[in-house]
Parts: structure tokens; C-alpha cells; sequence
């Protein structure tokens, strides 16, 4: 990835990378054209090839950015409401309704995570295995963490800190993004609280540990 010097390259760099997320997420990773991004960026397609080798190049620079810039989002709701816990239940609830929400808002970097799950076959295998580890991969193993260090305290019985991260996952989050589409679909407050109340309470019958009342 990378880039040439020069006045102003930065500038383009950001409109160039912040057209792709608009054109990737609308059109997908087949259909979208370096003319297309070019054309949306306001720049020359040879100014777009100045700043990234090819379609892969760009798809993936966007790609990484809009998925770390949503487990950074993540991470930081996590310290929130997981590093200074005071009611289990209503901690482990909130921050599943504010992750649903995260992911539902995400507006156009929500468009470019449908896009890839959408085409998934058709995406690049080394470009699909660099988003997921700097979005879903790296969030779970954020949450893994959190949940081996409320153990210690007493407050869960977690044996395998990864597989009861992906069981809080299905349990609090995956009913909102089914119903959703993944963002693309408006889902009710007071559905999400539904949800995620029912899977922290499902999951609490699983894990709860000896503090936890």
C-alpha cells in the first residue's frame, strides 16, 4: 500500500479511501470500478492509482480502517461497562445493547461489512482473513479477556474465555443483526433491550459464578 509523496496527497489519499467505503458498500467488491471511486472521489483514476496499486489494494486499506475503527468503538464500550463492574447483569446488558447499537449506526462502514459477508466467495482469501482479524477476530478475543478477568473476580465461572465470548455473541447480539440485516434495517429500542436482557440472562445461567448476586 504504498504511496507516492507530494502537496496534497494526503488530502486525495482520504477522499480517494472515503469514496471506496461509499462504493464498495453500495456496489459491492465485484462491481465497483476504480472509475467508479474515482468518479465519486472527484479525482482522475490515474490520481487513484497513484495512491493504491489495484481494486484489492484499496478494498483492503478501506476495509481494515472501517473494521478497526468499529472494534476500537467496541473495545472502548467494553472498558465502559466491563473493567469496573458494579451490577453484573445490568453491566453485561448495556454494553450488549450499546454494541448492537454500534453495529446497527454504523451507517456506511456497516454497508461495507454487509458488502463483504454478501460476496464473501468472491472477495479476496487474504484480504477476507485480514478484516476478519482486525474486526470480528480481534473484538472476540477483547471480550474473551474481559470475561477471564471477571472470572477471577468471582463474578463468572468461564473455563474457555474465546468460546464464552462467541456464546454472548450468539446469545446478545446475532438476533438484533439477523433482524436488522446487519444495520441495514432499523431495529426498536426496546427489541434490542428485549434481546439482549434475554441473552445476558441465558448466558448468566451458564457462567455465572459465585459473586455474581
Amino acid at each position: 500500500m504504498a504511496t507516492t509523496g507530494g502537496a496534497g496527497r494526503p488530502e486525495k489519499r482520504k477522499a480517494i479511501t472515503r469514496a471506496a467505503t461509499t462504493v464498495f458498500g453500495r456496489e459491492g467488491y465485484v462491481r465497483a470500478s476504480m472509475d467508479a471511486i474515482a468518479a465519486e472521489a472527484g479525482v482522475s483514476k490515474r490520481t487513484v492509482y497513484n495512491h493504491f496499486a489495484d481494486k484489492e489494494t484499496l478494498f483492503l486499506s478501506v476495509a481494515l480502517r472501517n473494521s478497526a475503527e468499529l472494534t476500537e468503538q467496541i473495545r472502548e464500550l467494553m472498558a465502559k461497562y466491563l473493567d469496573r463492574v458494579v451490577d453484573l447483569r445490568r453491566d453485561l446488558i448495556d454494553f450488549a445493547v450499546e454494541r448492537a447499537n454500534a453495529v446497527l449506526s454504523a451507517g456506511e462502514h456497516g454497508a461495507l461489512g454487509r458488502a463483504i459477508r454478501a460476496e464473501v466467495t468472491n472477495i479476496p482469501a487474504d484480504v477476507l482473513e485480514a478484516w476478519l482479524e482486525a474486526g470480528p477476530v480481534a473484538s472476540q478475543r477483547d471480550l474473551a479477556r474481559h470475561l477471564a478477568a471477571l472470572t477471577d473476580r468471582g463474578l463468572l465461572a468461564v473455563e474457555d474465555g474465546e468460546l464464552a465470548a462467541e456464546q454472548f455473541t450468539l446469545l446478545t447480539f446475532h438476533g438484533v443483526a439477523e433482524r436488522s440485516f446487519w444495520g441495514a434495517l432499523p431495529v426498536a429500542a426496546d427489541e434490542v433491550e428485549r434481546i439482549a436482557a434475554a441473552g445476558v440472562d441465558a448466558f448468566l445461567r451458564i457462567h455465572g459464578g459465585p459473586a455474581a448476586g
